[in-house]
């Protein structure tokens, strides 16, 4: 009888114990865009994403309202106290502003940035210590007797901006890649792009790509020449139809890219000419989708 009951204290427990988890596999889960599927989430102008490979958790990103993202990522159930480390591309709002809400729940991530004032950083002395005699003191900078570095504000005070401006691998495998546009409108603006190596090309994710994405790319395969998938923006939106055509091509033909993910600024003439050069290896990529990045 001691026996049996044994057994069935065995049994209930294997019965009550729970499943092991089940892996979620690597992938990108966009949390912050103008477009998708109706749902819980909130559309608005502005990307942000969350990519999950090789065992990290990388926030790409914070969109452009800090209360929408905050409600995005709850609707998501997604922790930003579990990062590896967050990257923001680069200065404008509608990639930034969810900082607020991202330093409100882990103040002490570190957050990757282009080198860019508006993320912090002395102000360039040659701005004011090269002086005039002719001058009265009250007419020079600080008295005519500058310190040697100005430390320029940022909405961001105490927040942990590692500031980059070459390709650094940031942890093993993953490297940020910085461009400078040079484009009216965004002329000599510093953009962080990601690349996680994979044994099967890189994964690329773009916030913008206002340095152009086939200049993004050129510095990319210099990292490794096979290209598994390309997310995020494209900026091609104000593009001519003839311009997306081409770049279209381009991305498969010229750079080999495996598979798409157009979001944001793409546009939506481009969101079409890549679904026509890529058919089926062009991923829906809008709010709340999770593209899976170990799919062939």
């Amino acid at each position: 009888m001691r026996q049996l009951a044994v057994v069935m204290c065995v049994a209930l427990a294997a019965c009550s114990a729970p499943a092991p988890a089940t892996p979620v596999g690597d992938r990108l889960t966009i949390l912050y865009d103008a477009f998708g599927r109706p749902g819980p989430l909130r559309m608005d102008w502005g990307y942000a994403a969350l990519v999950e490979i090789g065992g990290r958790r990388i926030l790409f990103d914070t969109g452009n309202n800090s209360e929408i993202f905050e409600h995005n990522v709850r609707a998501l159930g997604v922790d930003l106290t579990r990062l590896d480390f967050a990257v923001i591309s680069h200065r404008h709002g509608d990639h930034t502003d969810g900082l607020r809400h991202l330093l409100a729940m882990n103040p002490s991530v570190t957050i990757y940035a282009p080198r860019d004032l508006y993320f912090g950083g002395p102000t360039p002395g040659a701005l004011y210590r090269r002086g005039s005699d002719e001058l009265p003191a009250e007419m020079k900078y600080f008295g005519g007797r500058p310190p040697d570095a100005v430390p320029h504000g940022t909405p961001w005070a105490g927040a942990r901006f590692v500031q980059l401006e070459k390709t650094t691998e940031v942890a093993p495998g993953v490297f940020l890649i910085p461009a400078v546009s040079q484009s009216p409108g965004t002329m000599e603006m510093a953009e962080l792009s990601l690349s996680v190596r994979t044994p099967r090309g890189q994964v690329i994710v773009c916030g913008c790509s206002h340095p152009g994405i086939e200049k993004i790319l050129d510095a990319a395969v210099a990292i490794d020449p096979q290209i598994r998938l390309v997310a995020g923006g494209l900026h091609l939106a104000p593009a001519p139809d003839e311009a997306i055509g081409r770049i279209a091509t381009a991305l498969r033909e010229t750079y080999k890219v495996g598979r798409m993910a157009p979001g944001h600024c793409t546009g939506e003439p481009a969101f079409a000419a890549i679904r026509r050069v890529f058919a089926d290896r062009c991923a829906f990529a809008g709010l709340g989708t999770t593209v899976r990045l170990d799919d062939p």
